[in-house]
């Protein structure tokens, strides 16, 4: 193909995807059932997993030809509306688990306290010992609460929200490739400490893996990453508080 055909059709591109959100919405949504017919393909292997796959086309795609973020994001933002019918969703697996959730509170308690500042804590120490500044300290500190708790959060004690969404997207990402693997390793075969350990360090990406897994996984997985979201807005300021580096 010639390169005065590949300009045309750059342009025409850009023309049609910046006039009209329709086009990132539909390639959006073609990109992730692509992903999703490899990962079925590959045995669900956990490298191939659909977020990571689909996020890597969709950035070669933006940069192939020129878009800035802000187009894509005003383009998919049908798509963020979503997020509150799917959250809200995940209280009928919860629902099924009630009685189980009422036996397991003390665990669930002690669990999601530990984690809740191991995260916490290590974002903080990991980023410190890299030389980074305040503003990269505290955007990367709420890492694994879920988006819509981890971007206010960082905003509000001056931590930067692009790099805090970064942030969360890595920590969701590797957390569900990882996380069958170290299962494995630690021999947890109960349903509700798998989802529970995913949802509380993988937040909403870990939980969508969750759900294809076992219901009592996406029960216990959409239950931490709730209470890990209220937690992280909870205690995030009193870490900062005592942390000397901050």
């Amino acid at each position: 193909m010639s390169t005065p055909l590949l300009e045309r059709l750059h342009t025409a591109w850009l023309s049609l995807a910046q006039g009209s959100p329709l086009p990132w919405l539909v390639l959006t949504m073609l990109v992730y059932l692509a992903a999703m017919a490899i990962y079925r393909k590959s045995g669900n292997r956990p490298m191939l997993i659909p977020v990571f796959t689909g996020v890597v086309v969709i950035v070669a795609i933006l940069l192939l030809t020129g878009t800035p973020y802000e187009t894509y994001r005003s383009g998919v933002s049908l798509l963020g509306l979503m997020i509150g019918p799917a959250t809200v969703a995940l209280a009928i697996p919860l629902y099924a688990q009630r009685e189980r959730i009422r036996q397991l509170w003390l665990p669930i308690s002690v669990a999601l306290l530990v984690g809740c500042l191991v995260a916490l804590f290590s974002a903080l120490g990991i980023a410190w010992a890299f030389g980074g500044s305040q503003a990269t300290l505290i955007a990367v500190a709420p890492k694994s609460a879920t988006i819509p708790i981890a971007l206010p959060m960082a905003e509000r004690f001056g931590g930067t929200p692009s790099l805090a969404a970064v942030a969360v997207a890595i920590t969701g990402i590797s957390g569900t490739m990882m996380a069958p693997l170290l299962c494995r390793v630690l021999r947890l075969k109960d349903p509700a400490v798998q989802g529970f350990a995913i949802g509380l360090t993988a937040h909403a990406i870990g939980t969508a893996r969750a759900i294809q897994l076992n219901p009592t996984a996406a029960a216990f997985s959409a239950l931490a990453m709730g209470l890990n979201g209220v937690a992280t807005a909870v205690l995030m300021p009193l870490v900062l508080a005592i942390t000397p580096w901050i």
